[in-house]
């Protein structure tokens, strides 16, 4: 081939071959550039299914535009040989580089760290891989990581369309003696021949770092079955026990990767980036972090707080929707709402290098809204901005919010995420008013307040059936009713109706799917449930919620491993928050990993103890705190926050449940008994829940306890 021409590519130099195409080297004689040029092997040109699969490759390579993923220019036919026509990367293979022996954690990371974004990238698109491994990683001149070779590529199952569902050429080699994929990366559940998610990925790149840091590959056989085998059945090779001198958070690291339970890796290459052991790459996600306060409200009516508050969450949300951005959640900011503290200063506090302050007035329906971003470390304003709008363009306005601070950034949106902030929750402004209202009253938590919420939401939904959110927010209404003031079946039976017409509205919208997850869950129906949880963290990596609800339908299925591994990610999501450090005190209590069940408790006491600052009255921040106190070994002080929570709310089974939990902490067995007994009567219903919970081991073989099980 050396020499001739293809099209309008001629060809100078062979750079590599494998089963599935041959790469090389051309002249785009066109645009006067060098291309990488893959050409299926002679042989299987006449193969319809090869050719199909080549196109599906450049189709699935093309979604994606990356620093970290080589660039499919063009794909087409020359004299009935198919090509694809890609970027060149001047540079060598890390396979190569690792001929020359093993790295260093410190020489890998940087690479580890550019195949992860890469993935990333991937996977939000709905791309899978199926191939990662050394030879399929580049580095160009300057060292940059290109992932390469997506010829093994599928969509994930949500993004398919019908003529992308079926795997006919992969399939067709397996069959004939291939693995579709190579064999030391892959997966055992890839070579089980089950269905191909992202930890497929996470588990190949988990080898990959091992073969880097080791400089051999932790699965080895004399033949494809025998090493098939040592993948299914053996245990990951400790690191340090092959001399390297690695740090125990990398073995870590490189062992939640790889390991065999799927359920045990790290649930996204989100959560790898996050947990990335490497604090340069965690300063990295630092540089355009972005804290936005609650605006001023200006209106002449007091009661706007609830609009001014709703836009200012509102926003948090647009931003949250953009890659590259950084934004703190709605609990890191609510301490400052309301108070005349600089935006600097709050950046400072917050490690924030930007702060979005700014007013909203409301005058009928006209809108005056004030912004400015100012950079933490200068106090400077970088870009400022004044809107008078009717109400019905308040989309656009936090449409326009949220662009504008991606270009003072210079943060380049992809189409995906423009869609995404562009998208208009409902065609109804009275709605979404509707909506607001309801929303500050659901982030009260008790009772009164979750039953107007839902009232709110439902007058929502009626003034705009087709408001995805406001079904959601019903749902959820319905749902923490039923799971912390009363078992209610009509409050379970809305719940499950409602979240499912969320779902069915808008099948995008991650809230909705963990609206039904948690209603799902409630119902004992929990594959369904895992099911749309795993749908919403694939559509939003980022939310809160996902993760913490999906840690609580776990821990009561008794998966306790993963309850943890849930609840970590989402406390690193929202490191302010006292409720996913709970479940970690509950998740490693039930495993009897004592020192972390503390640790827990240590980050719910002080969590707690913040919130409480801000609302002195919060039920559940008191009983909370209180268990924790316990067992950090201050019973008066949890006794005490125990007691004040009952004086709150005396007669909710949510707080009777938990102040029975610090009693059988306590060992005092016959308190621990009245109160849950109390709990049950005034409606609390989560058997699974008392049944799984390790703060109620003192009363577990106590007749009272057991009967009132029965009772459930």
């Amino acid at each position: 081939m050396i020499g001739q021409t293809v099209s309008h590519y001629r060809i100078t130099e062979k750079l590599g071959a494998g089963g599935m195409g041959t790469i090389y080297k051309a002249v785009d004689e066109r645009l006067r550039r060098s291309v990488a040029l893959k050409l299926l092997p002679a042989d299987l040109i006449p193969d319809v299914r090869a050719r199909q699969n080549m196109l599906k490759e450049a189709r699935l390579a093309s979604r994606l535009n990356h620093p970290n993923i080589a660039t499919v220019y063009e794909v087409g036919e020359s004299d009935q040989t198919p090509y694809i026509s890609m970027e060149l990367i001047d540079g060598e293979s890390l396979k190569d580089v690792l001929r020359r022996g093993a790295l260093s954690s410190s020489q890998l990371r940087d690479i580890a760290h550019g195949i992860a974004e890469g993935l990333n990238e991937a996977h939000q698109a709905g791309v899978l891989h199926r191939d990662i491994k050394p030879g399929n990683v580049m580095l160009d001149s300057r060292n940059q990581v290109k992932i390469v070779d997506f010829g093994l590529s599928v969509l994930s199952g949500r993004d398919r369309t019908p003529d992308e569902t079926t795997d006919d050429f992969v399939t067709r080699t397996v069959m004939q003696g291939s693995t579709g994929g190579t064999v030391p990366y892959m997966p055992p559940e890839q070579l089980r021949g089950e269905k191909a998610d992202a930890g497929g990925d996470i588990y190949s790149f988990g080898i990959l770092l091992y073969e880097g840091l080791t400089g051999k590959l932790p699965f080895t056989g004399k033949t494809s079955v025998d090493l098939m085998h040592t993948i299914l059945h053996d245990p990951l090779p400790s690191i340090q026990n092959t001399g390297v001198d690695i740090s125990p958070e990398w073995e870590r690291f490189v062992e939640r990767c790889s390991a065999k339970d799927a359920s045990k890796r790290f649930h996204s290459m989100r959560e790898v980036l996050d947990n990335f052991p490497r604090e340069a790459a965690r300063k990295a996600r630092l540089e355009k972090s972005v804290a936005v306060l609650y605006f001023e409200n200006l209106s002449a009516a007091k009661d706007d707080e609830y609009f001014r508050d709703g836009m200012t969450e509102d926003i948090i949300t647009e931003l949250a929707k953009i890659k590259e951005i950084r934004v703190f959640p709605r609990s890191a900011v609510l301490a400052y709402r309301g108070k005349s503290v600089p935006a600097p200063q709050i950046g400072q506090e917050l490690n924030a290098l930007y702060v979005l302050d700014g007013s909203v007035r409301r005058a009928g329906e006209r809108l005056r809204i004030t912004t400015q971003l100012v950079e933490t470390s200068t106090s400077h304003s970088i870009w400022a901005e004044r809107y008078d709008r009717l109400m019905e363009d308040v989309f656009e306005i936090q449409d326009e919010i949220a662009q504008n601070i991606a270009r003072a950034l210079r943060v380049m949106l992809s189409e995906k995420e423009k869609r995404a902030i562009q998208k208009t929750p409902t065609i109804n402004v009275e709605a979404y008013d509707y909506h607001l209202r309801a929303r500050q009253l659901f982030y009260q938590f008790n009772r009164k307040g979750l039953e107007r919420a839902r009232k709110l939401f439902m007058r929502a939904h009626e003034l705009d059936p087709g408001y995805a959110n406001a079904y959601a927010g019903v749902a959820d209404c319905c749902s923490l009713l039923h799971l912390y003031f009363g078992s209610s079946e009509e409050n379970l039976k809305e719940a499950q109706e409602a979240s499912r017409k969320a779902v069915d509205l808008d099948s995008e919208l991650a809230e909705a799917h963990v609206s039904r997850g948690m209603a799902l869950s409630l119902g004992k129906l929990y594959e369904e449930a895992r099911q749309e949880f795993e749908t919403a963290i694939r559509l939003n990596n980022e939310l809160f919620e996902a993760y913490y609800f999906y840690s609580r339908a776990c821990f009561a299925e008794g998966e306790f491993e993963k309850t943890a591994m849930l609840a970590e990610h989402a406390c690193r999501l929202r490191p302010q928050d006292y409720l996913a450090p709970m479940m970690l005190v509950n998740a490693y209590g039930a495993l009897g990993r004592e020192s972390e069940a503390r640790e827990g408790g240590q980050r719910v006491s002080e969590a707690a103890e913040k919130h409480l600052e801000l609302f002195p009255d919060d039920a559940r921040a008191l009983y909370l705190g209180a268990a924790a106190f316990v067992r950090l070994g201050e019973s008066d002080r949890g006794l005490e926050w125990a007691t004040r929570a009952l004086a709150v709310e005396p007669e909710e089974p949510f707080v009777l449940y938990n102040v029975a939990c610090v009693y059988a902490l306590l060992g005092e067995v016959e308190k621990a008994i009245a109160s849950l007994d109390e709990a049950i009567t005034f409606g609390w219903g989560q058997k699974e829940w008392i049944e799984q919970d390790p703060d109620l081991k003192s009363v577990r073989n106590h007749p009272r306890y057991l009967a009132m099980l029965a009772r459930l």
